[in-house]
């Protein structure tokens, strides 16, 4: 999706990678407001929501790749990025391979939000572990699911205060089971592996790169915990680190006008 300013544009293209196991669809509330006087550029990484839904291992490699293609299908060559949960590690590797001279774009700025970029301290949920106990296969049609696990999942990892309502867990659902999604989640889940391997790499350059970075994070995060945070601001101290309390994993729904205007004032 590439998403004109409705404003006059005064700022660098926008990037937005989302997390697992949900897609760009968790950004619509917040938007219109980052749309303002900049162009936003969102898409679903291959297996999540409305893209293809190949029954085949899904690296980072291949969902960078996925990006690269997107942003050169849209003749954009500076940007700033916004990444969340899984798309931190995807932003990790296109960090990297820009670094590198493999991605012809200048990255301007970066927010990073809610993921498991020091892999140690993540606390995984019962659901993640027992995925990635399964075998990196697609489970078979005739395992029955009516998406009450995953949206109880999806809800615990909310702050206790957030009230988001049962509609939007429903719409995380159909997205993540469209085009069978749902049956794939023990292969797109293996990124969890893949940072373990390769966390030198992607969280290297998510603190090396020298472009400037913020951190937003919600404060009650069971499984990318706020530690990781300040752990980066540590490394990081000309970071700016905005701590939303009251807010868990998935800031950008929880709550969208905190989550707006801490992005809005990192990419000022």
């Amino acid at each position: 999706m590439d998403v004109a300013p409705t404003g006059s544009e005064e700022h660098e293209p926008l990037l937005i990678i989302h997390g697992f196991p949900t897609c760009s669809f968790d950004f619509r509330l917040v938007l219109p407001a980052l749309a303002t006087n900049r162009r936003v550029l969102l898409l679903d990484l291959i297996g999540f929501g409305l893209s293809a839904k190949p029954d085949v291992a899904y690296t980072m490699n291949m969902q960078a790749d996925v990006v690269q293609a997107f942003v050169a299908e849209t003749g954009v060559t500076r940007l700033a990025m916004l990444t969340h949960d899984m798309g931190d590690t995807v932003g990790g590797e296109l960090l990297a391979r820009q670094a590198e001279g493999g991605w012809p774009v200048e990255i301007s700025r970066r927010v990073i939000t809610n993921g498991s970029i020091y892999i140690e301290m993540a606390h995984l949920s019962t659901g993640q572990e027992i995925l990635l106990s399964l075998p990196d296969a697609r489970l078979p049609d005739t395992i029955p699911d009516d998406g009450s696990t995953m949206t109880t999942s999806l809800a615990a990892t909310f702050s206790p205060h957030s009230t988001v309502d049962s509609a939007e867990l429903a719409a995380a659902w159909e997205l993540i089971a469209h085009h069978d999604g749902h049956h794939l989640l023990p292969r797109t889940i293996r990124y969890i592996e893949e940072r373990r391997r390769n966390q030198a790499r992607f969280t290297g350059a998510i603190e090396s790169h020298p472009s400037p970075l913020a951190i937003v994070w919600g404060a009650d995060d069971p499984i990318a915990v706020v530690d990781m945070a300040t752990r980066l601001k540590g490394v990081r101290p000309d970071a700016p680190l905005d701590i939303l309390r009251g807010v868990g994993h998935f800031p950008m729904v929880e709550s969208p006008r905190r989550f707006e205007e801490a992005v809005l004032r990192a990419l000022a």
